[in-house]
């Protein structure tokens, strides 16, 4: 490898996101098109998921903002990734940095900041990778006069005044729509500060006003900011995008090469769904023809060796179970392969450790390793539990796995599929056995329809537990205020600790003078409740007022208990609390009770002998 310096440059990766609809692809293609007219493609060659723009183009393309020639270029070029959006993204995660140097994060300056927006945002920042802005759209401001390709300063110059309000106004909205997201944004010609703050490139992906400056930035930043990170080094880095099939091909790998050199019949180790790893190796390096040579009958061109950064297509053997996401590692002369097999099989085990070693939890399907560890990590920060994981359309053997929790919880008897497709069988049968299977291609949607689904669960064994429920209270009763001595017992009470509800049982203990045991009378359950005269039926410590006129009730099948004869006026009434309503307390209402009602569940467990 060439010595390092910062004159040998490799090109840096850029990625696209943004909401849907925002332009990300009409973007690209922008940005793709040169000299159509002249009926050749202009320098760019098409990759495998990726485009590679050569320097060349690249001075073509910023020639706008160049006319004195001062401007200096040091990169060999600038790699795009293809597919716009975040799954890109989770993907290219190399070990350690994302794959990604730098992000183009689009936003429609007609909509401002929508939810995907924000969620590529949280990546953009989880991974620190440089971003910069592209405010899109500006041609639908209203009169607007478009010049073609043309540099927006030069542009806007030329608009009307009330064109230039509407800008104002608009590009304001998204720079505090950026503050309230903990962000300095402003436009890319004002910033003096590239740390501190990301700098907007408003652009036309339809009449490419601005793209030239966003060209401009793209390498004014990286070229100059970034040189470190894109020096060559030997060390190959490189990254399985998707796994294809392809006639006369077999299963093949699209990969990016962020850094390092590849060659044909290198020994290849990277990671399978089934938790080992695969190794192989290379028979054939391909990318697509370029575009001008379509009467070349083959697809593909095929190479000897292929340098960073780019993106390639690898054909080898063994590729049916290669795991989209995963490192691919190349055995060199004096490498230890099993030792490599570790290391590419380290990314699939570090998720899989995140999974509840109990059992119990949701199952997970994501498209790739990327996805899937962004998944669970949103799980994790959520507390959703995961029993299980799989990469790849769902089967039924998915279905039989999330089954096992039908038994253990229901609500967690579900699937959460992640961008993948899921088999009809699979289908049928989950329905059958009433297994949710939650589909989505944003991680947000996935978990939006699983806490509606949860909470729905949760509300409906509360209503069929609510009757069985016993809240912790301990009662006083009001002197002199007794109403009626026995079936019904009326009295005037003060709630002394917790919460007393309608439906109550009460108790009181007594201790026998003789024996000195102690002895739990109960009295029956409290049917109604009146204050001021008002019925109510939930009185909390401190509410009572001058105090609440309780009746209660016993079963037909016991014993009246009468005042003066089981309890007096300096009896303490307790709620009757059991090992059941305990289980049923914590399973359905943990969250209505405070620290201390919860305090006062030990308290009388202890008063009342539950074990």
């Amino acid at each position: 490898m060439a010595a390092r310096s910062k004159d040998d440059l490799r090109s840096p990766i850029c990625c696209i996101l943004g909401h849907v609809d925002t332009g990300k692809t009409k973007l690209l293609d922008k940005i793709r098109q040169t000299n159509v007219q002249e009926g050749e493609a202009g320098g760019i060659t098409q990759q495998i998921g990726a485009t590679f723009f050569p320097l060349e183009t690249i001075k073509q393309k910023t020639a706008v903002l160049n006319k004195d020639g001062s401007k200096e270029y040091k990169l060999p070029g600038l790699l795009v990734i293809d597919t716009p959006g975040h799954e890109s993204f989770t993907n290219l995660r190399s070990r350690g940095s994302s794959l990604c140097n730098i992000a183009i994060l689009v936003v429609d300056i007609m909509h401002g900041l929508e939810p995907q927006t924000l969620e590529s945002l949280k990546l953009l920042r989880d991974k620190k990778t440089p971003f910069i802005v592209a405010l899109n759209k500006v041609d639908r401001l209203f009169g607007w006069k478009a010049i073609p390709d043309n540099s927006f300063v030069d542009s806007l110059a030329h608009q009307s005044e009330s064109v230039k309000r509407e800008f104002e106004t608009r590009k304001d909205a998204v720079i505090t729509a950026f503050q309230e997201n903990g962000l300095n944004a402003t436009l890319y010609y004002d910033n003096k500060n590239m740390g501190k703050y990301v700098s907007l490139v408003p652009t036309s992906a339809h009449t490419g006003e601005g793209i030239p400056d966003m060209i401009m930035l793209l390498v004014e930043l990286t070229q100059t900011r970034m040189s470190e990170r894109l020096m060559y080094i030997s060390e190959l880095e490189c990254t399985v995008l998707e796994v294809k099939v392809i006639e006369g091909l077999g299963t093949t790998i699209d990969v990016v090469l962020s850094n390092g050199v590849l060659r044909e019949g290198d020994r290849i180790v990277l990671c399978g769904l089934n938790g080992s790893a695969i190794a192989t190796n290379v028979r054939a390096l391909l990318t697509p023809q370029p575009l001008k040579e379509l009467r070349v009958k083959s697809a593909y061109v095929h190479h000897k060796e292929v340098k960073a950064s780019l993106g390639v297509k690898i054909a080898a053997p063994d590729l049916e179970k290669a795991l989209a996401g995963s490192r691919l590692m190349v055995v060199g002369p004096d490498d230890d392969e099993e030792e490599l097999k570790d290391e590419v099989i380290s990314d699939l085990t570090s998720l899989l450790s995140s999974i509840n070693k109990s059992g119990h939890g949701v199952c997970v399907q994501a498209s790739t390793l990327g996805s899937l560890e962004a998944l669970l990590e949103f799980l994790r920060v959520s507390n959703i539990p995961v029993s299980g994981v799989n990469i790849g359309p769902v089967h039924r053997k998915d279905i039989m796995r999330a089954s096992t929790m039908l038994e253990k919880s229901k609500e967690l008897a579900c699937l959460l599929c992640f961008d993948v497709k899921v088999d009809k069988d699979a289908e049928q049968m989950a329905e059958e056995m009433g297994i949710k299977v939650f589909k989505a291609d944003i991680i947000y949607h996935l978990f939006d329809q699983f806490t509606a689904y949860h909470k729905q669960l949760t509300e409906e064994r509360r209503k069929d537990q609510a009757p069985s429920a016993v809240f912790p209270c301990i009662l006083k009763m009001v002197p002199g205020a007794i109403f009626n001595k026995k079936d019904p017992i009326v009295i005037g009470v003060d709630v002394v600790e917790g919460v007393m509800k309608t439906g109550t049982p009460l108790c009181v203990i007594n201790i026998n003078p003789e024996t000195k045991a102690k002895e739990i009378v109960s009295l029956g359950k409290i049917t109604s409740m009146e204050m001021n005269h008002k019925v109510v039926d939930t009185v909390k410590k401190g509410g009572s007022g001058g105090g609440v006129a309780i009746k209660v009730e016993c079963a037909v099948y016991e014993n009246a208990k009468t005042f003066g004869r089981h309890f007096n006026e300096q009896s303490e009434f307790y709620s009757m609390i059991s090992r059941e309503s305990i289980n049923i307390l914590k399973e359905s209402f943990r969250n209505d009770l405070s620290k201390e009602e919860w305090a006062l569940v030990v308290k009388l467990k202890g008063k009342l002998d539950i074990v």
